[in-house]
């Protein structure tokens, strides 16, 4: 999407700025004063995503969202760094670049993923880490290997981009691909994926991002993983099983899961209050 065309309606701009922290141009928002913590949303979505948690945990936080290279209004400067390991590096980079203090990393999906693997250097390597629905399973026996080789072709194709952006202005798909997560969000909620799904960069970045990603390093050193660590798992989650992050957890020296009956994927998206409120309980805010 392009800024500031595309954004003028878009949530919280008024908090938006773009950031050259290179090599991309990264899109930010920021709120609240208070200790610094931040949010990475998970693979194709965008800042939008934490438009109902952002202004709660706000009360008490200064409180940062960002959108990954490519997706949402970050510009990406390198389609190679896609990857775990270097969207960690850049993003690390960013933080230290802007000198944020951060005290606390939230991540949803794959950002859940990126945050932990920022955790292998300091000084992110002790803060309190929450995972929303936390993407940290590799697929299994076939999938394991077909799947990702299909992302890399499609991820290949120009024109892969541009068609599923096209199709996507088809009435119900994006609705569709939504409840296929286990989640139900509202009219504004489904028309802000729309736009996401019919942008043919923000498509290609995702693509890119699905091909390149691995998730077997990280896996590997989970035990040494030593931050407090919070997991959610909506046992409605149809895109990664609740079972995942108490697997995760059960490697993890610090980590514990809350279950969250009645929600999908975009847990934080249907019941911001809810996993707002846990947040705040966990980082050790007790709200008035």
């Amino acid at each position: 999407m392009r800024w500031p065309q595309d954004a003028r309606d878009w949530p919280l701009t008024d908090y938006s700025r773009l950031v050259v922290s290179r090599p991309h141009r990264w899109h930010v928002q920021q709120m609240g004063v208070g200790p610094s913590i931040l949010l990475i949303h998970g693979a194709g979505g965008a800042t939008h995503s934490w438009r109902d948690v952002m202004p709660i945990l706000a009360r008490q936080f200064h409180v940062i969202a960002v959108d990954l290279p490519g997706q949402g209004f970050t510009q990406m400067g390198g389609r190679q760094r896609c990857n775990l390991r270097h969207m960690a590096e850049d993003l690390s980079h960013l933080v230290r670049a802007e000198n944020w203090q951060l005290t606390a990393l939230i991540g949803h999906s794959a950002g859940a993923a990126i945050a932990l693997e920022m955790a292998a250097t300091p000084p992110f390597s002790t803060m309190p880490i929450v995972g929303i629905n936390p993407a940290l399973g590799n697929f299994k026996g076939v999938a394991g290997w077909l799947f990702p080789f299909m992302a890399r072709v499609l991820a290949m194709n120009p024109l892969t981009a541009r068609i599923f952006a096209a199709t996507s202005s088809a009435p119900g798909r994006v609705a569709r691909l939504v409840e296929g997560t286990g989640s139900h969000l509202d009219a504004q909620g489904l028309a802000l994926y729309q736009r996401l799904a019919s942008d043919r960069v923000h498509v290609d970045a995702t693509l890119a991002m699905m091909s390149q990603w691995s998730l077997d390093a990280l896996l590997r050193r989970l035990g040494q993983i030593n931050n407090p660590t919070l997991f959610f798992a909506a046992d409605l989650d149809k895109a990664v099983p609740p079972e995942t992050a108490t697997l995760a957890a059960s490697q993890m020296p610090n980590a514990r899961v809350l279950s969250l009956p009645g929600l999908g994927h975009l847990a934080h998206e249907e019941a911001p209050e809810l996993v707002a409120d846990q947040i705040l309980e966990f980082l050790g805010v007790v709200r008035g």
